[in-house]
């Protein structure tokens, strides 16, 4: 059944035809949540505080951009484990240094945590990104153990962009990593895009240049992990109902090895909040893969 928007009202669902008026709606998470600007002055503010205050081996490179680094806070001798977090941004902003608050938990629970930058659209395109990923968790594995960072248990997670990115790992043909892939135990993909076709709408493709077959290239649902780790994908039960349907598209595409937490009151930036908080069931389900 189609609601009269192109969006058909089943779940999972994966919508044939879109509005423009409606994926603009639905996909700009700046406009949808006005106090944005207060949650990233916080996480500036607080992430600045942790990184003068916490041991941490900052902008490591991995390869030659200068957008290839990575910071490292390791949790000491006796971790669990390490938790590697790719940032959000929509694949054209923002920085691991905004997001380094959230080492301060991890850390605090006896996990080691590694955050990688990549390029950014428009000088790179979405594939390029994927690819600097893939790279950077080589370079991890080849090289986390001389910075401080064991990598025996290993759990990969991102926000929004970084959601997807972290999929997109999961997804990535096993001949293109160079560690064994049982040492990653699980992943935590949260307010991601797995289904790229209403981004042909979006007025944020003048970056991103996506057409339909990029689009079909990057699409997740219509995919299987490669990698054979328990997934937990979540979102917001008060994002737009397009990042709510995006989630349990992949839930279900990837079930049994993955399962949705629909997290309630949380918006497409409260949700960050909540995967460093104690008792948060985001937190509790990723702090249970180690």
């Amino acid at each position: 059944m189609w609601n009269g928007r192109g969006v058909s009202q089943s779940a999972p669902m994966i919508a044939k035809t879109y509005d423009a008026g409606f994926v603009e709606r639905e996909y700009n998470n700046r406009a949808l949540v006005p106090s944005h600007p207060e949650y990233f002055a916080r996480w500036e503010r607080d992430s600045k505080f942790v990184r003068e205050t916490l041991p941490a081996v900052l902008d490591v490179a991995y390869g030659p951009d200068a957008r290839h680094r990575f910071d490292l806070f390791p949790a000491g001798r006796d971790a669990r484990g390490t938790l590697v977090f790719i940032h959000g941004g929509y694949w054209r902003s923002l920085d691991k240094s905004m997001f380094s608050w959230l080492a301060a938990a991890w850390n605090a629970a006896g996990v080691h945590v590694a955050m990688p930058n990549y390029r950014l659209a428009p000088a790179v395109r979405i594939d390029a990104i994927v690819d600097d990923v893939i790279a950077a968790t080589n370079w991890l594995f080849d090289n986390g153990a001389r910075h401080g960072i064991a990598m025996d248990r290993v759990v990969v997670s991102g926000h929004s962009a970084g959601g997807h990115l972290a999929a997109a790992l999961f997804a990535a043909p096993l001949a293109r990593l160079r560690f064994d892939p049982a040492r990653i135990v699980g992943g935590t993909p949260f307010s991601g895009l797995y289904d790229f076709a209403p981004l042909l709408q979006f007025s944020f493709n003048a970056d991103y240049r996506l057409d339909a077959a990029s689009a079909a290239r990057l699409d997740l649902h219509d995919k299987r992990p490669t990698l054979s780790a328990p997934l937990v994908v979540a979102a917001g039960a008060a994002e737009s109902s397009e990042f709510q349907r995006q989630s349990r598209l992949l839930a279900e595409a990837w079930a049994p090895q993955s399962r949705l937490l629909l997290l309630p009151g949380l918006d497409h930036f409260g949700i960050v909040d909540a995967f460093s908080e104690r008792g948060q069931p985001l937190y509790d389900a990723t702090l249970a893969f180690f």
